[in-house]
């Protein structure tokens, strides 16, 4: 898995500035050197710290999407990333970068990465989205899943190029072979040159005789392809995983982008899960809540024993220790909480019956038959 800083804080691309705050401080709490027992927790700390003021920054976010992780910390390098964009466009010498007063992004992309956002030099393909959906025991466990998905892949017959080989090529006249065409209008700050991809070639500077009749042209065609994607134990619903280089194919010799699995945890008939931790609810008789007793209860990880005392009352609670979900990347599990709830037997021989018009009586108790005697016995306690 990728340690761009959106996985660093465990939130998706689009999330807000408020969730990315409340995932640093949840990091922050988790990995903090002077509270936390993990060994790497000051490394993971200043990871956290360093997504959470890139992310929190508009237009440092905004370069961060644009060029990636791997680009974004080489520019990081040089400095190019201070001020945001305007402090990239202040390296070329004039208000808006360049040395007569160029494209701002543009220019500092043409510095460090040899292009100026064209088609011309190697890019990173779009990352792609899926889903998978789970259950609450793979979420327990951690397992290897297979996911099926739909994406662009390379062209099989022009290897990507959108032409066939023997195609005969010719330099475009609208851009004189660059790929780009620039434009220079007057401002009242001055000369701004623009620089956009050109449309007669799409940025290739070359003209081709033919496209590739497989991909029209494209140079990806879309194919069915199986995956197999780590669940780390602990996952929740909304989590996303990074599957590095999985995505759509780059273009121009550039690597793929990546795959972006969103987890979905289905619903579990027996448990309720609130984070860590789970709730299940289990019925005793009305022997077992007064004269307590010691039942078995299902957990995720087999059956465990549990006391339940005398004179339990229905809806009361009991927490069983690190029976709950695992923590994800951290030591431990969360809790299992059990609320018991008193059966009223609906059928009663004539011997129960009995027994229990005594037990009543010895209460000082009258019986209405109308009313119920267990409705009657219920409101008592």
């Amino acid at each position: 898995m990728s340690e761009d800083f959106y996985s660093v804080l465990g939130v998706d691309r689009d999330a807000s500035e408020e969730e990315i705050q409340q995932a640093f401080r949840e990091k922050a709490t988790e990995y903090h050197p002077d509270v936390s027992d993990d060994p790497n927790a000051e490394e993971k700390f200043k990871k956290a710290k360093k997504a959470k003021e890139v992310l929190t920054d508009d237009e440092k976010r905004q370069m961060y999407d644009q060029m990636g992780h791997e680009r974004f910390q080489e520019a990081e390098k040089h400095g190019a990333t201070e001020g945001g964009a305007g402090g990239m466009g202040g390296m070329g010498g004039g208000p808006f970068g360049g040395a007569g007063g160029g494209g701002g992004m543009n220019d500092i992309f043409e510095q460090f990465f040899g292009g100026g956002g064209s088609r011309s030099g190697p890019q990173q393909g779009a990352d792609l989205r899926t889903r998978l959906t789970i259950d609450l025991e793979d979420a327990f466990e951690g397992v290897t899943k297979q996911l099926t998905v739909n994406r662009p892949e390379r062209c099989p017959d022009c290897d990507g190029a959108g032409h066939p080989p023997d195609a005969d090529a010719r330099t475009c006249s609208a851009c004189n072979g660059q790929g780009q065409q620039r434009t220079v209008r007057q401002t009242p700050l001055g000369r701004v040159q623009q620089t956009q991809t050109c449309p007669q070639c799409d940025g290739e500077g070359t003209i081709y005789s033919e496209t590739c009749s497989t991909c029209r042209g494209e140079g990806h065609v879309q194919e069915e392809s199986t995956l197999e994607v780590e669940i780390p134990a602990g996952i929740r619903s909304g989590q996303t995983l990074r599957m590095d280089r999985e995505g759509a194919p780059g273009e121009n010799g550039g690597p793929k982008g990546d795959l972006l699995v969103e987890i979905k945890v289905e619903d579990h008939e027996e448990f309720d899960r609130d984070g860590d931790d789970l709730q299940y609810h289990h019925p005793i008789s009305f022997p077992q809540a007064v004269f307590g007793d010691t039942v078995e209860i299902p957990t995720l990880d087999g059956t465990v024993e549990m006391d339940i005392p005398a004179g339990t009352q229905s809806g009361e609670t009991f927490r069983l220790r690190n029976k709950g979900m695992p923590r994800l990347q951290r030591r431990g599990q969360g809790d299992l909480y059990v609320q018991v709830q008193v059966v009223t037997p609906d059928n009663l021989n004539e011997e129960q019956r009995e027994a229990l018009e005594a037990f009543a009586e010895a209460g000082g108790e009258e019986i209405d038959v109308e009313q119920g005697f267990f409705e009657k016995l219920k409101n008592s306690f």
